[in-house]
């Protein structure tokens, strides 16, 4: 059975060291680390963690060593994210969401996984970032946060 390949930014490290969403942020981790599903970071991950605490980057290096993908930045995920930009998607302030979302639309991931319900987790956002992509010649991108995702320890 393919394995889903799943985008995640940087929230969802962070959140390994949020009480509030350490639980899923975990458990999807161990997914990775059990192979269930395919991590995929970015450049733009790489650099939001590297100020981050030493805990927060040892994670971020640990994924990496994992089989995992690393999508890094282009012409054609700059093109999208001015895409969103034009059509009020998001403010000029908000450039790194927009741009992981336009990566994990350009790599086509299976799901980007994110814990910003404020600019990425949301309907209406989701909504607007997939009229774009469609719009643009790209797939629907399935945006969910990391409780959707996790196995929850089964395999059904």
């Amino acid at each position: 059975m393919k394995k889903l390949r799943i985008y995640i930014d940087t929230s969802v490290i962070g959140g390994c060291y949020d009480p509030e969403f350490k639980v899923w942020s975990d458990a999807l981790i161990e997914d990775f680390r059990g192979w269930r599903f395919i991590p995929v970071l970015s450049d733009v991950t790489a650099a939001e963690i590297s100020p981050a605490p030493a805990s927060v980057r040892a994670l971020h290096q640990e994924l990496l060593s994992l089989p995992a993908e690393v999508v890094a930045v282009s012409d054609e995920a700059l093109s999208l994210v001015e895409s969103f930009s034009a059509q009020g998607v998001l403010g000029p302030r908000f450039y790194n969401d927009m741009l992981h979302i336009a990566l994990a639309t350009v790599a086509e991931v299976d799901v980007l996984v994110s814990w910003n319900f404020r600019h990425i987790v949301r309907l209406d956002k989701i909504r607007l970032f997939n009229a774009v992509n469609l719009a643009q010649g790209y797939k629907s991108l399935a945006i969910y946060s990391p409780r959707e995702v996790m196995s929850h320890g089964t395999e059904d």
